[in-house]
């Protein structure tokens, strides 16, 4: 045992508790949260076994669905399997909850599973780079590690930089049902040590739009707007089908309840990624889907579909339910947190559920809670017993979510940056919280969406309407930061439309050139002319990091069980919005310049 004002000072002076205690989708990621593998086990033990049976190809896909209310840990579950995979090498790991576009579901799914497969696999390695080495080892029959593999990619290209061209007609000589060499090109531009070139290829593995100068110089092409989700669909398949040929691949839908918006045809986004889940199960070689969600969603939105059985036959092959936590369930999960945390410390308890009473927590554990409920009170009983300690200065409710989802803001800005319908979300929600409050000179009355054909629409993110100085103010605002070429065109083209799209002023945000004798270029002219008086702000990441994180947090609020109104009020008090830069210069008067910190494209 410790010392014993060592015990006491480490327990004075933290609380491992006192933590926001939700699973986010970062969290899936990185080590999070202490697994207790005899909570659920019934549930990883099916995943596991289902992954086994497609791995040894008894079967080739098989669908799970995990059936749970808020708090049970169907997330703690999905990070569980994700460490195991990681752990093992087993199959490849994808995990897809955030949608931000549900009329493009292919292309969301798209860009999740390029986003999951940028991630570390069992290699230290991305589990895109874990692809492209056995790739190439079958195509030139070698056995290359993935240091390995990083090593020779860098030393050829150095002396041949058409490498990857003719890499790519050896891969192609062996891989008949590969649609489009592109995606075999841009897989093995991966394996670069330089960073800016992994991350495009990556990027356009993802869907976006290149740099024209950086789609040639990796000899990618750029897809047309037109068939931009019908082509990521296909792109999905290619990649899956080139996965499934060396390793399983796991694919999980999680978080699909936080997505509060239906798509045009008015399904909602659980819904919606049933049905996506429905085709890929239809095309996948070999794979397990993990679906989670809530009974409730079950019965009232999946087996209300039209083609429910359909769905249901594939996604829910299997079908899990997760329970509430008996007595020795909670002296498991608390003995876990409490070893970890004192092991870290570097001190030693008395005992295993130091400093709580084992009996007070078998008599929690009759309650039957949910994991989430057990560690609050855990959190709200630490002390050290039978002596008093004042209770520390009360929080604000949103403050430990908002600091949490901060934190993951900081890991990914990088991704986050680039993906225009989550920045334009979070700067829409930020100036909704204004609305009937002055700033600068300007009354914000309203924040509204545009009204357009389809062919128009995504283009102008949302209109800010106003009075300033006596006068009706309505400001488009048009988020075009990882888009380039014809997409930027058409963004512009559609901002500077100020009697189409009924505005009186058109705002660009965006922090990257638009290059000079281009279309884009002599849309941004007119947009900053003194006839329209238009604006462009540039993106700063340090100032879109607190609109982005308290977003998260709004989108959130159901799992971290915070209202509305607790948020809003949690902005107001910190002034999150109102003193942020970016939400006031997309307000004050425009100068009508080009910033002078834009940078260059290519960068």
């Amino acid at each position: 045992m410790s010392n014993d004002n060592d015990l006491i000072n480490t327990i004075k002076s933290h609380n491992p508790f006192d933590r926001p205690l939700v699973v986010r989708s970062q969290d899936i990621w990185v080590t999070g949260f202490p697994d207790v593998p005899s909570l659920n086990a019934h549930a990883s033990d099916v995943v596991f076994d289902a992954i086994e049976r497609v791995r040894t190809k008894q079967q080739t896909v098989i669908g799970i669905t995990i059936k749970a209310e808020r708090g049970l840990g169907k997330s703690h579950l999905i990070s569980r399997i994700r460490r195991r995979l990681q752990n093992d090498g087993s199959a490849l790991f994808v995990y897809t909850s955030e949608i931000n576009d549900l009329n493009r579901i292919k292309a969301e799914f798209l860009r999740n599973l390029a986003n999951s497969l940028k991630q570390i696999g069992s290699q230290g390695m991305s589990q895109w780079r874990e692809l492209a080495t056995a790739i190439f080892n079958e195509a030139y029959n070698k056995a290359f590690t993935l240091d390995e593999m990083v090593s020779h990619f860098s030393e050829v290209l150095k002396v041949n930089s058409r490498v990857v061209e003719h890499w790519t007609d050896r891969v192609l000589g062996i891989k008949h049902d590969i649609e489009n060499p592109d995606i075999i090109a841009a897989i093995l531009w991966t394996l670069s040590s330089n960073p800016s070139e992994e991350r495009y290829a990556i990027n356009w593995l993802a869907g976006q739009e290149l740099p024209q100068s950086r789609a040639d110089a990796l000899g990618l092409a750029n897809s047309s707007v037109q068939d931009r989700e019908a082509q990521a669909f296909s792109t999905v398949r290619q990649i899956l089908d080139l996965i499934s040929h060396y390793k399983p691949i796991v694919i999980c839908f999680d978080e699909l309840e936080s997505i509060l918006m239906c798509n045009d045809a008015g399904f909602t986004a659980s819904q919606v990624t049933a049905i996506l889940a429905k085709d890929l199960y239809d095309k996948i070689k070999r794979g397990v889907f993990v679906t989670a969600m809530f009974p409730q969603t079950w019965t009232d939105q999946i087996r209300a579909l039209r083609e429910a059985e359909s769905v249901t036959d594939r996604i829910a092959q299997r079908s899990i339910e997760l329970t509430y936590l008996k007595a020795e369930d909670v002296i498991a999960l608390v003995s876990q947190w409490l070893k970890d945390f004192y092991d870290q410390q570097e001190v030693t308890p008395p005992h295993s559920v130091y400093p709580f009473d084992e009996a007070k927590l078998k008599e929690l554990g009759r309650e039957k809670p949910m994991v989430r409920k057990v560690l609050q009170w855990c959190a709200e009983n630490w002390i050290i017993p039978t002596e008093i300690i004042l209770p520390p200065p009360l929080k604000h409710p949103v403050e430990s979510a908002y600091n949490k989802e901060i934190t993951a803001i900081e890991s990914k800005i990088k991704d986050d940056i680039e993906d225009n319908n989550k920045l334009a979300n979070a700067l829409k929600f930020s100036f909704s919280t204004l609305v009937g409050q002055i700033l600068g000179k300007v009354q914000i009355t309203e924040i509204t969406d545009i009204k357009a054909r389809s062919i128009d629409q995504g283009y102008i993110n949302f209109k800010i309407v106003g009075q300033e100085n006596g006068n009706v103010i309505k400001i488009g605002v048009a988020v075009l930061e990882g888009i380039s070429g014809r997409f930027l065109q058409a963004g512009l083209k559609r901002l500077i439309e100020y009697k189409k799209f009924d505005l009186t002023r058109g705002c660009l945000v965006r922090s990257k050139n638009v290059s000079s004798g281009t279309k884009a270029k002599e849309y941004l002219d007119i947009l900053l002319s003194h006839h329209l008086g238009g604006e462009w702000v540039l993106l700063k990441a340090e100032q879109i990091k607190p609109l982005l994180a308290i977003y998260s947090v709004m989108k959130a609020r159901n799992d971290y069980e915070l209202t509305e109104a607790q948020i809003i009020d949690f902005v107001l008090q910190n002034r999150i919005v109102l003193d942020n830069n970016l939400i006031r210069e997309i307000i004050s008067a425009p100068s009508g310049q080009i910033p002078k910190d834009a940078i260059d494209e290519d960068i």
